[in-house]
Parts: structure tokens; C-alpha cells; sequence
């Protein structure tokens, strides 16, 4: 499990997930006396049963939508009396959810989440701002109510 997947458990997120939309399959119909039976449908590179070709456009499909975590108020109330201020620091930030906030765990985030290996470098004070604005950035995308100053 990543750093980043431990963040959303503490806080009670679910990480959105790309799921291929299945298409049910076929059944055919029984043959009658006197008919061939029709041709089980084949499956597609995917793996995934192939709709018929219809010259009807596909159904509109619904999505969920995604159900907001008050993570602002829960990480307020886990920093409260801490001297953190999780809304500026990544250090404090982990140090709030009960992470390792070495700087050795936070390379590891950083790489996770992508940070560019100039940030990476000697000047460490670059990475934790890149970081603790990625990981923001990723909590308000993931269902956290992280105000939009502190994403941005």
C-alpha cells in the first residue's frame, strides 16, 4: 500500500477508480424446431463481450456522484492542541495523520505523486511546498473538502 493510499484510509477516503464499463452478455435464443441456433456473441480485444451494432446511440450511463469527506474538520480536530498546522505543512500534515514525515517518506511520496526530480534535489523546502500541494490537490480530487486556496 502507498503513502498516499494510507492518507485517504486515515481520512476516510476512496480513491477514485477507472472502471471499463461491462456489457452483459447475449443470451441466445433458444432454436425452434426447424432454426439454427444464433451465434454466441464473441468476445472483444478487452476481454469484455462486444455490444450488437445498432444504429441506436448507447444509453446515457449514470454516475454516482462522489460522496465529500469533511477531512478539514477531522484533520482540525487531530491536530487540535499539537502546535500543526497541517494547512501549510506536509510535515505537519503526516505528522497529523500519525505518518512517518521523515524526509526519506516524503521522497517516497513525492515520487508516488509524480514530483519533477528538480524539486527532488537539495533544496528540500521546493519538494514539501510541491508535495503538500500535490497531496492536497489529491484529497479535494478523491472527496476531501480541501478549500481551493490551498490546492491552488
Amino acid at each position: 500500500m502507498g503513502i498516499l493510499s494510507t492518507i485517504f484510509e486515515k481520512l476516510g477516503l476512496k480513491k477514485k477508480e477507472a472502471v471499463a464499463p461491462k456489457v452483459a452478455p447475449k443470451v441466445a435464443p433458444k432454436a425452434t424446431a426447424g432454426t439454427k441456433p444464433a451465434a454466441a456473441p464473441k468476445a472483444g480485444p478487452s476481454g469484455y463481450i462486444q455490444p450488437a451494432k445498432t444504429s441506436e446511440p448507447p444509453a446515457p450511463v449514470k454516475v454516482a456522484p462522489m460522496e465529500m469527506v469533511d477531512v478539514v474538520t477531522k484533520l482540525d480536530k487531530m491536530a487540535a492542541g499539537k502546535n500543526l498546522d497541517w494547512k501549510v505543512s506536509i510535515v505537519d500534515l503526516l505528522k497529523v495523520l500519525g505518518i512517518d514525515s521523515s524526509l526519506e517518506n516524503r521522497k517516497e511520496l513525492a515520487v508516488e505523486l509524480g514530483c519533477p526530480k528538480e524539486l527532488m534535489g537539495g533544496d528540500h523546502a521546493k519538494m514539501n511546498m510541491w508535495l503538500h500541494k500535490a497531496v492536497l490537490k489529491e484529497i479535494a480530487e478523491n472527496g476531501g473538502n480541501i478549500p481551493r486556496e490551498l490546492t491552488d
